[in-house]
């Protein structure tokens, strides 16, 4: 792709970025008691309803850094890929949607026809951009899930292909949901993600969560923990660094979602500065 100008990365003091192996909590999905479908209302719910019927409880997990290991991890292995020297785009971008939708797309969509084998089209449909210390925007999520069930998946290409003969060519063959998640600032410090190598959880650990809109109602995935799970954070991003975070696959034969959340890293100094991050959704077909 045509890299633009590259963001001016603030320098921390030697030191202060946190590394290596550390002990952090994350919540983690427990289901109703009553044995009820789970839910989850993203806006008001009726009146007598709660906001979720299930519980997350906050539990010791043990994060290894993949600093210096990037080379090892790809999509259809782990469905994570970490990724380097790339998506340098200008900070002043973020500043209005216009203008996140005017640069930022094409360069994502071009990136991601690049990097993902066999890609013959992107459609991005949201973008998050998440500030620890503003207001305005939303902050990090500090439980473990993940963002779509296969059935969403299939529910979003239809949502992204509105002609019917074509969206059913599309879910004949291979559409994946991918998120490009980066820093906008950086190296990060406060609040970074953690992330489950795929072949590390298991079926059973995942839990589809009816998830209320304002719109409609999709599902996301809960996630129940397990001493087994493998768990990973990468130390010190920049903003010319980025991961590639798979969501769904429809080839059944390669790892198709890959657990998440934002943690607190007790390492962290207590003068710095919030995380500001910027995640792109994207429909991936072929």
């Amino acid at each position: 792709m045509t890299r633009t100008d590259t963001i001016a990365v603030s320098q921390a003091p030697a030191g202060s970025v946190p590394h290596g192996t550390v002990e952090v909590e994350i919540k983690f999905y427990k289901a109703p008691v009553d044995g009820a479908e789970p839910f989850l209302y993203g806006k008001t719910p009726p009146e007598g309803v709660p906001a979720m019927n299930y519980t997350e409880t906050a539990l010791p997990v043990t994060l290894n850094d993949i600093r210096g290991r990037e080379s090892e991890f790809t999509l259809d292995k782990d469905a994570f890929q970490p990724l380097q020297g790339v998506l340098c785009v200008p900070y002043e971008v973020i500043q209005s949607e216009e203008t996140i939708q005017r640069t930022w797309y094409p360069a994502v969509e071009e990136f991601l026809l690049s990097q993902i084998s066999g890609a013959h089209r992107v459609i991005i449909f949201d973008y998050v951009v998440r500030m620890e210390s503003v207001n305005t925007h939303r902050k990090p999520l500090h439980t473990a899930h993940a963002d779509q069930t296969a059935q969403a998946a299939a529910s979003r290409v239809q949502l992204c292909i509105p002609d019917p003969d074509e969206a059913e060519e599309a879910l004949c063959g291979r559409y994946r949901i991918i998120n490009v998640w980066k820093p906008l600032k950086g190296p990060i410090q406060s609040t970074p993600l953690a992330f489950a190598r795929a072949g590390s959880v298991q079926s059973a650990e995942l839990a589809p969560i009816k998830f209320h809109m304002a719109q409609r109602t999709g599902e996301i995935v809960g996630v129940a923990f397990n001493a087994t799970q493998e768990w990973m954070y990468w130390s010190g991003m920049q903003p010319d660094e980025c991961l590639l975070l798979k969501c769904s696959d429809s080839d059944d034969s390669v790892a198709s979602l890959v657990p998440h959340s934002a943690f607190h890293d007790p390492r962290t100094p207590p003068n710095a500065p919030g995380r500001e991050s910027i995640e792109f959704r994207a429909l991936v077909l072929g």
